[in-house]
């Protein structure tokens, strides 16, 4: 590359950015609020210097397109968005990386590159305040669900469309942004690992296979209401007993599994005073796995476990499907790029999947050749003011990332 890319201004931005939109309890991002537009303007502002075309689509997304040669598309994406009191490289530093790697092969090819470069912050990644994930990436892909949308409300009883209609934003409309995925020829991320993994094994970089696939339910557990010191303990139907049984069962599924994960999330019993036996359960289970069939069996295993364990407690036990999305497993070729670009950048790489969901697995699921790069989190924690990476990784993740990016025009011009 004749023009070198410049991690240290990426990691000057990320300060900037910082100083900008957080506090002394982490950063405030959170989209569709004030200092969400303003971090939008500070982005403007960034890409203003540079010959690019920047819009918003009909979903909010903001895109910053950069023409090549070729109308086929490289796009490379984050967002700007964070949680309440969240990390402060929680997917801006996928946006600002993104920037740089503009900025470099704006400087190499003199404003015009051999590919189309698009980079595209993703409004809502999070789903803060409404609850939502995903928000302005699955519009863009077709899948966004405007029946739920429509009814979604924060926590101040404001209704998702009223907050995007304060932005410029039609909901009706949103679905009208997957024009935008027209030349689309591949999409990279970059995103801190937000878990332990590379953390664990000292390694500063890893190449993503995909995003875990998800099943989540609510498993009720009914047993019969009885005074506590009056029934003897072999003449109860206690729900909790049964439900209780779960706790381990779902830690064996899980390592069965090999590779999966599952979570029991909260527990609530009925009548739920301390002078009766508990006549209703429920529990929310959480269940992932990159592998679909893997995925599958791990549900099974679930719901015969709690019905052997109604059974042993003389209770009964009914399933409710909360939500679920499929494996997103990520683009074979440009996975292979991933990876010899990180082993390019620190001579050792990793191949994991992410458990979080991302804005690619909609990218992906949208039909467009996908992968994303993982850089080491520090304690393995995000979505909490103590997120952090050492600078000198956020130095190797931009140079590896900016060499991915280069790989990938290489096979984009190469008609893959």
């Amino acid at each position: 590359m004749s023009a070198p890319v410049n991690p240290q201004r990426t990691i000057a931005e990320l300060k900037e950015l910082r100083a900008l939109t957080g506090n002394e309890h982490g950063a405030q991002r959170v989209a569709f609020t004030p200092v969400w537009t303003a971090t939008r303007a500070w982005l403007r502002q960034k890409l203003a210097a540079l010959p690019v075309e920047t819009h918003t689509d009909a979903a909010g997304n903001l895109w910053s397109t950069l023409p090549g040669e070729s109308e086929r598309a490289l796009l490379i994406g984050g967002h700007m968005d964070s949680v309440p009191n969240g990390g402060w490289l929680d997917g801006c530093l996928n946006v600002l990386a993104g920037l740089e790697i503009v900025r470099r092969l704006n400087e190499q090819y003199h404003g015009r590159p051999p590919v189309t470069v698009r980079l595209v912050d993703w409004a809502d990644e999070e789903g803060a305040r409404f609850g939502k994930s995903l928000f302005g990436s699955s519009a863009c892909s077709g899948n966004l669900n405007l029946d739920e949308a429509r009814g979604l409300k924060d926590r101040d009883g404001i209704a998702l469309p009223a907050a995007l209609q304060a932005v410029g934003v039609e909901l009706e409309r949103v679905k009208e942004s997957g024009v935008e995925l027209q030349n689309a020829a591949a999409y990279l991320e970059l995103h801190i690992e937000q878990g332990p993994v590379l953390l664990d094994l000292d390694l500063p970089l890893g190449a993503v296979l995909g995003t875990f696939g998800v099943e989540r339910h609510a498993i009720t557990f009914h047993g019969q209401a009885a005074h506590s010191g009056s029934t003897p303990m072999n003449r109860r139907k206690d729900a909790f007993l049964a439900a209780a049984k779960m706790s381990q069962e779902i830690y064996d599924i899980a390592a069965r599994s090999q590779g999966g994960v599952c979570t029991i999330g909260s527990c609530t019993t009925q009548p739920g005073i301390v002078t009766s036996v508990v006549a209703e359960c429920r529990l929310t289970l959480d269940q992932r796995h990159l592998d679909a069939p893997a995925l599958a069996r791990m549900l099974v295993e679930a719901r015969a476990a709690s019905e052997r364990f109604a059974r042993e407690g003389g209770v009964t036990v009914t399933w409710e499907r909360l939500w679920d999305i499929a494996p997103r497993p990520f683009h074979p070729e440009l996975i292979a790029l991933a990876d010899a670009a990180i082993h390019e950048t620190c001579g050792k790489s990793l191949r994991l999947p992410s458990g979080p969901l991302h804005d690619a697995a909609e990218v992906a699921r949208a039909g467009v050749p996908t992968v994303m790069m993982f850089v080491q989190s520090l304690h393995g924690i995000s979505h909490n003011k103590i997120e952090d990476t050492r600078e000198e990784h956020l130095a190797l993740c931009v140079t590896a990332f900016d060499r991915l990016a280069a790989k990938t025009m290489e096979w984009i011009q190469a008609g893959r």
